[in-house]
């Protein structure tokens, strides 16, 4: 998780479940933040990826993960759709009706945990800068909107951390299952 998604826990931990993603294609994918040239290096604590939460209660983790392992489909195809100017900072939007339709499920099911951030419009993305001065941003932003073909991703499976007040712990990796043939 990178440390623009840190919540303020009041010293609690929180469950954080991201999805966790396999790209190909050039570097504005990042399929780990710390091999993106673009990134600050003071803030690549862990791979880039993209959150489907920002802040769950860590005493619901049991739940998060059993809810999880219990929604594992296939890994699926994420239409990357270009470049997000974010202010500070440049995302790359993806695109999925299968992950809206686990998002809103998951968001359904979890709805009385839900911070203010995460009730919003879910608009999903990779941040491949974060941090930075406005006018790095806008130059990384018009160097990624001359892309003219975009890799596909691959949603392989979930990943869950817990904020740690200040690093971020790895919990649990549920892989995404494949139909036998």
């Amino acid at each position: 998780m990178p440390a623009r998604s840190r919540p303020a826990t009041g010293g609690s931990s929180t469950a954080t479940p991201t999805v966790s993603k396999a790209t190909t294609g050039s570097h504005a994918n990042c399929p780990r933040a710390r091999d993106c040239p673009t990134f600050p290096p003071r803030l690549n604590r862990v791979g880039a990826h993209l959150t489907l939460f920002h802040h769950l209660p860590g005493e619901h983790l049991s739940t998060v993960v059993a809810d999880l392992r219990a929604i594992r489909p296939e890994p699926f195809d994420l239409a990357v759709t270009g470049p997000r100017l974010l202010g500070r900072g440049v995302a790359i939007d993806l695109q999925s009706a299968r992950l809206l339709a686990l998002h809103h499920a998951l968001a359904t099911r979890w709805h009385p945990w839900l911070t203010p951030q995460d009730r919003q419009p879910f608009r999903p993305h990779i941040t491949v800068q974060n941090k930075v001065d406005p006018a790095e941003a806008r130059k990384l932003h018009a160097t990624l909107g001359r892309t003219q073909h975009w890799p596909t991703a691959l949603a392989t499976g979930w990943s869950i951390w817990r904020y740690l007040g200040g690093p971020w712990s790895a919990e649990s990796e549920i892989a995404f299952t494949r139909q036998e043939d």
